[in-house]
């Protein structure tokens, strides 16, 4: 095989240390087709992600990464004609069964998208609860000590005075601190899970090293699925990686099995940066 490319001392320095016998899968993906009208872009995709761990998802443009994790908020139906075949688990129970409310659904999940997305028209207060008051909370004092929570989480309590918080909206803060501010309205909702798509793709690189350690600090609480085109990142960050390749899933196991030993060709070809 070919020497892999990514710095082995990235992987030695990765901070996050799992055993496999003390976890529990928090989603289990069977036999997933998803289909745009008749295109098919995810074929028979068969994996799992533990909880309170991080999982990256890698593999090249197209590869099927940020529908996948669409599938699993149910935002992939959202698209006209788009639908979806198998069966996702979330603590076992299958989110597509017939039935199912997807709006309930997604009150377990937490999105954040790769260009920051603070509502515009919101002060830096009210984009973190807006989640909560969908939810018709209304509690000044619960609303009040989530927002010092959540921003205090994700680094911003420190850099927004209390003043600003109502006078500043989400979109005067730097690229940085708006998806840090994202990440906050996220949790904000107390998700089960929280899925990341490439959050770090328009920062800058202190930002980017900001979101990873706020990362490795939230898989304490939270499920975390990120997909990433950055190989470094996955190493350094994720526990769990899986790797999609022309909506095919390719192999999934542990981070540093998967960059230092991989079992399949094609796995260790788009590492060492052959394709991609």
């Amino acid at each position: 095989m070919a020497k892999i490319s990514i710095d082995q001392s990235i992987l030695q320095n990765n901070k996050n240390t799992v055993d496999e016998s003390d976890i529990s899968s928090k989603v289990i993906i069977q036999n997933l087709n998803a289909f745009y009208d008749q295109k098919q872009v995810l074929f028979d995709v068969t994996t799992s992600f533990p909880e309170k761990t991080i999982s990256a998802i890698i593999g090249p443009s197209g590869c099927g990464k940020s529908t996948l994790i669409r599938t699993i908020m149910r935002l992939h139906e959202l698209t006209p004609k788009a639908r979806v075949e198998g069966e996702i688990l979330l603590d076992g129970h299958n989110i597509y069964a017939q039935g199912t409310n997807p709006v309930l659904v997604r009150r377990k999940m937490g999105m954040v998208f790769q260009k920051p997305n603070p509502f515009p028209n919101m002060s830096i207060y009210d984009n973190v609860v807006a989640g909560l008051k969908l939810k018709n909370i209304t509690d000044k004092d619960f609303l009040d000590k989530t927002v010092e929570r959540c921003l205090n989480v994700v680094g911003l309590g420190d850099e927004i005075s209390e003043d600003d918080l109502h006078k500043k909206r989400g979109t005067d803060l730097s690229g940085g601190q708006q998806q840090r501010l994202c990440i906050a309205r996220a949790i904000a909702v107390e998700p089960e899970v929280l899925l990341m798509d490439e959050p770090t793709a328009s920062l800058d690189p202190a930002s980017t090293f900001i979101i990873e350690d706020l990362m490795i600090d939230l898989r304490k609480d939270f499920t975390v699925i990120v997909v990433t085109h950055n190989m470094q990142q996955a190493a350094r960050v994720s526990d769990f990686t899986t790797f999609l390749y022309n909506g095919k899933l390719i192999e999934h196991g542990l981070t540093q099995n998967i960059f230092e030993k991989p079992e399949e060709e094609l796995t260790e070809q788009y590492i060492s940066g052959r394709f991609g």
